[in-house]
């Protein structure tokens, strides 16, 4: 049985990866400039990859016991580029904090299904971090 520590982080990632799917979508939809037009499809393709990856931690939540929140973290669209993936990045940064955080916990409590979700979800985390901070660079 995971402990209440462990399931609160599961229900901290769904929040999160709820608030970035929004964000990305509405990024994609509020494009506007040659630049952006640019990136809009990347804000798409990442905001369905969250939603699947928020989908996942909630069935492994339900699974252990845990009811998976219905809330997002506080979303931030933003009103530029450059503001746009700068947030991005930023949020990225401290997803992929947090399910490193979560890897290990689960590892120390003999949960290795929950280790190993996060660590196939912690790759796909570290590759969007990856393209903020290169379309950063081209900004």
């Amino acid at each position: 049985m995971a402990s209440k520590k462990l399931l609160g982080m599961l229900n901290d990632a769904i929040a999160g990866e709820l608030q970035v799917s929004l964000q990305y979508m509405w990024q994609h939809v509020q494009w506007k400039g040659v630049k952006h037009f640019a990136v809009k499809d990347e804000f798409k393709k990442t905001g369905i990859e969250e939603m699947k990856h928020a989908e996942a931690i909630a069935e492994r939540l339900f699974y252990l016991g845990g009811t998976p929140t219905t809330k997002p973290e506080p979303i931030s669209v933003g009103s530029s580029l450059k503001e746009m993936l700068t947030t991005d990045k930023k949020d990225e940064e401290e997803t992929v904090k947090m399910y490193k955080e979560i890897v290990a916990l689960a590892t120390k409590e003999g949960d290795l299904t929950t280790a190993h979700l996060f660590t196939e979800i912690l790759g796909d985390e570290e590759g969007h971090l990856d393209t903020f901070q290169s379309l950063l660079e081209e900004i």
